[in-house]
C-alpha cells in the first residue's frame, strides 16, 4: 500500500551471493549503502538475494559459502542489524508468493526486453544456436523475482548502477499494473544512482565481474590484494610519458576509493608521466588502508557462522512482521479470501450490517482511552493499549483504516499482541470494512 508521508523513506538494497565479494561490490552498493542506512528518517533493508544465486550457479556449497562471505562483509562494513531489517530472502516465504501475483499480471513482451535475457539470446545467435539455448524460465523471469523483492516491502528508493535501472523501471511497470486492476497497494520505486558509486573497472579493464573473471576480492589478504593489483592491464607507455586519466582502470579505481585532492594529486601524477609500478603501489595503499580495519572484523565474523545465522533469523522474523500482514492483503485483494467471510445470502441489507466494526471506549479504571476491532458477528479481533485521548485511539484507528494489515507492524506498540492467524484475521476485517465503506460511498 502507498505510504503515508509521514512514513520514513524505505530503501532496500541486496546482493546476489554467487561469489566472493569484491571491490566491485564494495564501492558499488556495500559502503553506500551502509552509509545511507544511518541517516535520520530512513528505514533500511539488506537482504541476501540466494534465490537470485540459483539462476546461475548449481553449486549449493559455493551459495552457502558466499551467502556467508556477504553478510559477513556487510557487518564488517559497519551494518547495524539493529538498526535496519537484514535478511535472507530465501527465509521470506512471501516474496515467492508475491513473485507469482506479479507473473501474472507482467507482460511477456516486458521480459522480452530484459538486457539479460536479451545478452543471451544475442550470444546464442552470435554462435549460431537456438536463440533459446540454455535459457532457463529462471533467467527469463528474474526481473520479476526483482520486482517481488522491491515491492514486497513498498521501497521508496533502490541504490543501483545505472546497469540495474531497467529492473527498476519493471519493477514500477508492475506495481502500477496490479494498482490498475487491484487497487492501490504498491509504492512506486525509483532507482537510486549516486555518480561516485559508479560501476567499476575489474583486472582487464572491463566491468568489474565475477562471470569475466576480472574482480580483486575484497578482503584478500594483504599480500594477495597488493599481487592483484599489480596485476591490473595498462599501456606500454614508460615512467616519464604523460599518461591518460581517461580510460584509465587504475585511475577509475583509485578515484573510487580518494577523496577529491587524493584524485587530483594522482591526476597529476598521469600528467607528470608516473610510472605505472608506483600508481599500482599508490592505488595498494589507498585501498589498504580502509580495507584493513574492516579485513579484521571479517575475519573474526567469517570464523563464527553461527552468529551470523543468528543475525539472519532474526532479521527474517522482522522482515516478516512486514510481509505476513501484507501478502494477506493482497491475497484478500486478488480474491484468495476465507469463504465464509463473503456476503451473507440474505441480500444486500443483511450485508451492510454484517462487516466489522471499531469501538472507542474509556476504560473507568485508569481513565484511558481504547479501541476494539469487532468482526461482524462482534466477537474481538483487535485490542489497542490505552491511550491519553480519545483523538489519539481515533488517529490510530485512522491509520489502520488507510493502512490495513501493513500497518499493523507500525503501531505494534499501541496494539495488543495478535499471533499470525490473528494478524489473518484482523487484515481481512480491514480489507472487508474498507470494501464496505467504498461501496457505501459509492451508492
Amino acid at each position: 500500500m502507498v505510504s503515508s508521508p509521514q512514513a520514513p523513506l524505505r530503501v532496500l538494497t541486496g546482493i546476489t551471493p554467487s561469489g566472493t565479494p569484491h571491490l566491485g561490490n564494495y564501492v558499488g552498493s556495500i559502503r553506500h549503502s551502509v552509509r545511507q542506512s544511518v541517516a535520520p528518517g530512513v528505514q533500511s533493508f539488506f537482504f541476501l538475494a540466494d534465490y537470485h544465486a540459483l539462476i546461475k550457479v548449481q553449486q549449493p556449497a559455493l551459495i552457502q559459502r558466499s551467502t556467508l562471505e556477504i553478510a559477513a562483509s556487510w557487518l564488517a562494513c559497519g551494518l547495524d542489524p539493529e538498526h535496519v531489517t537484514f535478511y535472507r530472502q530465501s527465509d521470506i516465504p512471501e516474496i515467492p508468493e508475491l513473485t507469482w501475483f506479479l507473473t501474472c499480471v507482467t507482460g511477456k513482451g516486458v521480459l522480452n526486453r530484459a538486457h539479460a535475457y536479451k545478452a543471451q539470446l544475442d550470444k546464442n545467435v552470435a554462435k549460431g544456436e537456438d536463440p533459446d539455448a540454455d535459457v532457463t524460465a529462471g533467467l527469463f523471469m528474474y526481473p520479476v523475482l526483482m520486482g517481488a523483492d522491491i515491492l514486497m516491502f513498498n521501497a521508496h528508493k533502490v541504490p543501483v548502477g545505472r546497469d540495474q535501472v531497467q529492473h527498476i523501471e519493471m519493477a514500477r511497470d508492475m506495481a502500477q499494473r496490479f494498482n490498475h486492476q487491484y487497487g492501490e497497494h504498491f509504492t512506486l520505486p525509483d532507482a537510486e544512482i549516486d555518480d561516485a558509486v559508479a560501476t567499476l573497472p575489474g583486472l582487464d579493464g572491463r566491468k568489474m565481474s565475477k562471470s569475466y573473471g576480472n574482480t580483486i576480492p575484497l578482503f584478500a589478504p594483504r599480500a594477495y590484494l597488493r599481487k592483484q593489483i599489480t596485476s591490473i592491464v595498462t599501456d606500454s607507455r614508460a615512467p616519464g610519458e604523460p599518461k591518460d586519466t581517461e580510460g584509465s582502470a587504475l585511475f577509475q579505481i583509485y578515484q573510487a576509493f580518494a577523496d577529491a585532492d587524493e584524485t587530483d594529486m594522482l591526476r597529476k601524477a598521469y600528467a607528470d608521466g608516473i610510472g605505472w609500478g608506483d600508481a599500482k603501489q599508490l592505488l595498494f595503499e589507498r585501498i589498504d588502508l580502509e580495507v584493513a580495519p574492516l579485513r579484521a572484523r571479517y575475519d573474526e565474523l567469517i570464523a563464527n557462522p553461527a552468529e551470523i545465522e543468528r543475525l539472519l533469523l532474526i532479521g527474517a522474523e522482522k522482515a516478516r512482521a512486514l510481509s505476513q500482514p501484507f501478502m494477506t492483503s493482497l491475497r484478500h485483494a486478488v480474491g484468495l479470501r476465507n469463504l465464509a467471510a463473503g456476503k451473507d445470502k440474505g441480500g444486500a441489507k443483511a450485508a451492510r450490517v454484517a462487516k466489522p466494526s471499531f469501538k472507542q471506549y474509556r476504560e473507568k479504571a485508569d481513565g484511558l482511552f481504547y479501541f476494539k476491532l469487532l468482526d461482524a458477528r462482534g466477537e474481538t479481533l483487535l485490542q489497542s493499549h490505552g491511550f491519553t485521548s480519545p483523538q489519539e485511539a481515533g488517529r490510530t484507528i485512522a491509520v489502520l483504516q488507510a493502512q490495513r494489515g501493513e500497518a499493523l507492524a507500525s503501531l505494534a506498540e499501541q496494539l495488543e499482541p495478535i499471533d499470525t492467524e490473528g494478524t489473518r484475521a484482523v487484515t481481512e476485517a480491514l480489507e472487508a470494512l474498507a470494501e464496505a465503506t467504498s461501496a457505501n460511498q459509492g451508492s
